[in-house]
């Protein structure tokens, strides 16, 4: 997904990003939900979403904030929305995986596998192909 780094709503979010990489998650929260309550569009609510649920404590509730920036993104009828379903699916599967629900888990693990071709061929391209992979592969061994 192409982010506009003059955008107030992503400086938010990569100022957070900042704090949450030295340790500072509380204040990382804080932006990040910032950044929800100033968003004044559906992509900004859905950047906003997908952090915020980084920050959650619990799986519920980071399930719920993922699901959210999922349906936002899903209403957003261009490219900027469509690359961030393979790791929006990836997120909602590991939460399904975490909390039990394995057939969940493995219907949005299969989503997100769907959509990798919408993935750039970089590092975050191959990391969420392989978060993607490697869920449907400890399934496989649960399902054993």
């Amino acid at each position: 997904m192409q982010f506009d780094p003059n955008n107030k709503i992503v400086h938010l979010c990569a100022s957070g990003m900042e704090l949450e990489g030295k340790g500072e998650s509380e204040e990382a929260s804080r932006l990040f939900l910032q950044a929800w309550n100033e968003a004044t569009n559906d992509l900004e609510r859905l950047i906003a979403a997908h952090y915020v649920a980084r920050q959650q404590k619990s799986i519920t509730d980071k399930l719920r904030w993922d699901e959210t920036a999922l349906q936002l993104a899903l209403g957003i009828n261009d490219n900027s929305a469509n690359a961030a379903y393979p790791s929006l699916y990836l997120n909602i599967a590991k939460c399904h995986e975490d909390l039990g629900d394995i057939e969940s888990a493995s219907k949005n693990y299969e989503l997100a596998l769907s959509y990798c071709d919408r993935l750039s061929d970089d590092g975050y391209g191959k990391m969420i192909k392989g978060g993607i992979l490697n869920g449907i592969e400890r399934l496989k061994l649960l399902k054993r």
